[in-house]
């Protein structure tokens, strides 16, 4: 019987692209629904009514919500192309940078990018974050040689991050602070699967661009 996946997700979304790639790596085959977050659907709110946020997975009519809940409960449903180690160590470290990026890293991206008051102070505290990660990675990936879950949680700083500072003004993931971490970015962003589900550089600079814009007038 045919897989039933859906994806209820936002073009613009660093969180909601992980499940993209995830599922493209593992060639699965879904259906898409594209959310208006200014207008946000009754299935999307039926399916996530706690958070009311994409992303959302519905597999066989089971939602699941949370970025990284969905991508475990991908490898864990579909074993080829694993995205997450067998070595149990290796693979709570993976789930430790994971949420490292998450919860860490996260907020000071939204702060460089969206305060204007906090700005200097978050770009200072995400240099130091990146400093860790610069240091944790030691392959063309943090999943290795291929592509895993630390890689796809850390999209948000290999794509989003250069647009955020492109837009604020800001001067963060340079080669000459983050020679590792620029080289991975390239090399994940450029990655045959990866680089089919990334959304448009430059209607994403001008998204950001438009919000940031309009929260000063």
């Amino acid at each position: 019987m045919a897989e039933e996946v859906k994806v209820f997700g936002c073009w613009g979304s660093a969180f909601s692209l992980r499940v993209d790639i995830a599922l493209k790596l593992k060639g699965i085959d879904y259906e898409y629904h594209e959310e208006d977050l200014s207008n946000k659907s009754s299935l999307l709110i039926k399916y996530n009514p706690i958070h009311k946020k994409v992303p959302v997975l519905v597999h066989h009519n089971k939602p699941l919500a949370e970025s990284q809940v969905i991508l475990e409960y991908i490898d864990e449903t579909w074993e080829n192309y694993p995205i997450l180690p067998k070595d149990p160590y290796e693979r709570a470290k993976a789930r430790f940078w994971a949420r490292f990026i998450d919860d860490k890293c996260f907020p000071e991206i939204w702060k460089a990018y969206w305060s204007k008051d906090e700005r200097e102070k978050a770009v200072e505290e995400l240099i130091e974050l990146l400093k860790f990660l610069e240091n944790e990675l030691n392959d063309n990936f943090f999943g290795g040689e291929t592509v895993g879950l630390v890689d796809i949680v850390g999209s948000l700083i290999a794509y989003w991050l250069p647009v955020v500072q492109e837009v604020a003004g800001v001067e963060i993931l340079t080669e000459e602070k983050f020679p590792k971490l620029c080289r991975w970015s390239h090399e994940f962003v450029n990655h045959s699967v990866v680089k089919e589900v990334l959304p448009c550089r430059e209607k994403l600079i001008a998204y950001f661009r438009a919000r940031l814009e309009s929260r000063s007038s």
